[in-house]
């Protein structure tokens, strides 16, 4: 059991995730892509628990990308509705583990009972301080940066800011994760070794986890091995082992 391995003492704080291979479960099991997407949710709910059970404080979930629209419209019309059932069923989970729930992404572009419900639920665990669950939702990280440095300029060409003044930290308060530290390990599911236009400045440093194991079967026990993983390998931001030793 790796959950009894883990040195809660050195948790990564920030664990975003890559949840792929709803469509080639089904797809094994001769159902459509849709069963896939509604299993799926079982492993966001595992998931979701065991990272405030071990004490993680940040965790960013790969929902839907901005590329996802270009999926066929029975599929994107499933996913949305999965969406809005599902953050009406975890509202009672979110409430209960004292998790609350932030939303990244061109959030305009779901649908208006999406976004109806995100709101809501945004709204009610507001207060809530034990971890933080982000759901990337029309989210590209390219189309992120175009927006920082169409807002950079703006504020140069109206002289609210200097270009000398920009650094690391005026990127970050622009960025759409201003409130969240930068990605510790990144996990993604299905064999695929790539990251997909996600978070692409915020995990310059991170650990990257793959696995084969297709999302809908994704448990805690694979999240506690992951953390495991990651709790293994030295971290040196550009230093030398010497030099963090």
């Amino acid at each position: 059991m790796f959950k009894e391995k883990i040195d809660i003492q050195r948790l990564p704080q920030h664990v975003s995730v890559i949840m792929d291979g709803n469509g080639r479960w089904a797809k094994q099991k001769g159902l459509l892509r849709a069963f896939g997407h509604e299993e799926g949710t079982k492993a966001v709910r595992d998931v979701v628990e065991g990272c405030a059970e071990l004490g993680v404080k940040f965790l960013t979930l790969y929902a839907f990308s901005t590329e996802n629209w270009n999926r066929p419209k029975r599929e994107v019309d499933t996913l949305m509705r999965l969406l809005v059932n599902s953050l009406k069923k975890e509202i009672k989970t979110l409430t209960e583990n004292n998790i609350k729930l932030n939303a990244i992404g061109n959030i305009d572009s779901l649908p208006k009972k999406a976004q109806k419900e995100l709101k809501e639920v945004i709204d009610k665990t507001a207060g809530n301080e034990r971890m933080v669950l982000t759901l990337a939702l029309s989210y590209g990280s390219r189309e992120e940066l175009i927006h920082v440095v169409k807002d950079l300029c703006e504020k140069v060409k109206n002289e609210e800011l200097s270009l000398d003044a920009i650094d690391e930290s005026i990127i970050n308060q622009h960025l759409y994760t201003q409130n969240l530290p930068d990605v510790d390990l990144l996990i993604r599911t299905s064999g695929e070794q790539r990251i997909s236009n996600f978070l692409l400045w915020q995990i310059a440093y991170a650990e990257l986890y793959f696995t084969n194991i297709l999302w809908p079967d994704f448990r805690r026990e694979n999240l506690y091995e992951a953390i495991y993983n990651y709790q293994t390998r030295e971290r040196r931001f550009g230093k030398t082992s010497e030099q963090i030793s």
